[in-house]
């Protein structure tokens, strides 16, 4: 692709590049021209297929599927999953249960039960009470699933507690419950963990990853899983509407940043740590983050040119958000974009935009 001032400029505002339709346009090209693209036909075959193969095999699974979304992705597996009660148990703080329309209920049938609140990690006491609950009523009602997602997004992005989902894990599996891991964001999770993906998914049924978030697709999700899950789903993905006619934009991109991915995203992980180092010793400045967070980071500033630190940053090549509402504090988030140049400039960046010199 061809270079321009956007190149350098080091963003904060999502998990990805971020790429404008001109720039994943010029994309498109190259990469038809340098490797080829096959096209698919109603999201199956050609470089869909190919995806759905890699990410598989980096998941360890038998088999993956193209969704055109996270929404999808998560129902479809809680369906599928549904079989030996209708109940499921999810985080309150998920996107499946804030996010999605309440599809799962009104589509499927599934009542979900939230766990957990403002936090990213319910515990195996939590399961063990919810679902002797259900069974012990009047009418028993069993748990048939329990989804996780991790990392959290609402929760400043941090990860479910690994031992307590292994115990949990275990739980379900001896009550034959069903599992399912919304890893959306597990990709880039890895960098600070140390716990590789298909370790994660290696506890579970089915897992969901996203191709837009960081993977820099215009859209797009996979469901992988074994086979007897997950053959024969373009049937249900059509009957919900998630046939695209074509998916090859998405697929071909998302395979593109796939390589690679987990040094690249360290890379920044590394850098930003620099960066937080620095700022934590600035006045004014205070780095909000608990053991167990990812990419996302609060800023709390504060001085005569907080309010304008976004305007005074972009002047810099650096973009920033805005604080949250009415308070002090701003998420911001770590992605490739901080690898463009040295992290020293983007430290000289937030220095000069708080007014420290």
């Amino acid at each position: 692709m061809r270079k321009n001032d956007d190149d350098h400029v080091v963003h904060f505002r999502s998990d990805g590049l971020g790429l404008s339709p001109a720039e994943y346009a010029e994309l498109l090209v190259q990469l038809a021209a340098d490797r080829g693209i096959a096209a698919d036909e109603f999201s199956r075959e050609g470089v869909v297929a190919e995806l759905e193969d890699r990410i598989a095999a980096l998941l360890g699974k038998e088999m993956a599927v193209f969704l055109p979304s996270g929404t999808l992705a998560n129902h479809l597996a809680l369906r599928l999953l549904a079989e030996r009660g209708r109940r499921v148990l999810v985080q309150r703080e998920s996107h499946i249960y804030n996010d999605s329309g309440d599809c799962a209920q009104a589509l499927s049938g599934l009542t979900l039960i939230p766990l957990a609140a403002e936090r990213a990690t319910f515990s195996l006491t939590e399961v063990e009470a919810e679902t002797a609950r259900a069974e012990d009523g009047r009418v028993s009602t069993p748990v048939g699933v329990i989804s996780i997602e991790s990392p959290v997004r609402r929760v400043q992005g941090e990860v479910f507690d690994f031992a307590e989902m292994q115990r949990i894990v275990a739980f379900a599996r001896d009550h034959q419950i069903g599992l399912h891991l919304d890893g959306a964001r597990l990709f880039l999770a890895s960098a600070y963990t140390g716990i590789a993906p298909d370790t994660y998914a290696a506890l579970f049924d089915t897992v969901y990853v996203s191709l837009y978030k960081y993977f820099n697709a215009a859209a797009g999700a996979v469901l992988a899983g074994p086979k007897h899950l997950i053959d024969n789903l373009y049937h249900q993905r059509r009957m919900f509407g998630g046939s695209l006619r074509q998916a090859w934009p998405y697929a071909a991109v998302a395979l593109h940043y796939l390589d690679g991915f987990s040094e690249r995203f360290g890379g920044a992980a590394a850098a930003a740590e620099v960066l937080l180092q620095a700022l934590a010793k600035r006045p004014g400045c205070e780095v909000l983050r608990s053991a167990a967070a990812t990419n996302v980071t609060r800023l709390r500033v504060s001085g005569p040119c907080a309010a304008t630190l976004p305007e005074r940053l972009l002047a810099r090549g650096v973009e920033a958000r805005s604080a949250i509402q009415s308070s002090d504090e701003r998420a911001e988030f770590t992605n490739e974009t901080i690898l463009r140049r040295p992290v020293g400039e983007t430290v000289d960046a937030f220095v000069n935009g708080l007014g420290f010199i």
